[in-house]
């Protein structure tokens, strides 16, 4: 059963109870990590594997996630500002213990690349704010694993030149 979460802005990404931080450097520029993190949602399943389905709402005001396991979150996107930031909040969920939620997923120059930063924060009764902060070497192990697929799927491997070798 979905319950309706606490409303909260995009400052609750650095005031939350619980904060999960987690950081990959990717090749890919950041105008191609932001155009798959806001532009192509439906695609978020194919590099994050914990996704079933992401799906935009009211014209990209919103998303409709489904998670592995059945958890299900409704969204509202907080913030869109190209090649810097996407942020949403949480607004149902049928997660027990949740009572407000919201991500950001932040993007800076590295180089030729981009250092991709997101922050899960998170707030509920004190079992919730336990199990979270134990669930985030599970949860570090999902976004490396994603942002590998991500880099990989912005950043296809070069074919040789003529007269290269490997």
């Amino acid at each position: 059963m979905a319950r309706r979460l606490r409303p909260v802005e995009l400052d609750f990404t650095a005031s939350a109870p619980v904060r999960l931080v987690f950081t990959a450097t990717l090749a890919a520029p950041p105008s191609a990590v932001y155009r798959s993190l806001a532009v192509e949602v439906g695609s978020t399943p194919s590099w994050f594997t914990a996704l079933v389905s992401a799906v935009p709402t009211g014209d990209g005001a919103g998303r409709s996630v489904r998670l592995r396991g059945g958890i299900a979150f409704e969204e509202t996107v907080l913030a869109a500002e190209p090649e810097v930031r996407y942020a949403y909040r949480v607004d149902t969920a049928n997660v027990p213990g949740v009572t407000a939620m919201a991500e950001e997923w932040a993007l800076f120059p590295a180089g030729r690349g981009t250092l991709l930063r997101w922050t899960m924060a998170a707030d509920g009764p004190a079992p919730f704010r336990l199990g979270l902060r134990l669930a985030r070497p599970g949860l570090g192990r999902s976004f490396r694993g994603a942002a590998r697929r991500l880099d990989r799927r912005l950043t296809p491997a070069r074919p040789l030149s003529p007269g290269s070798s490997r």
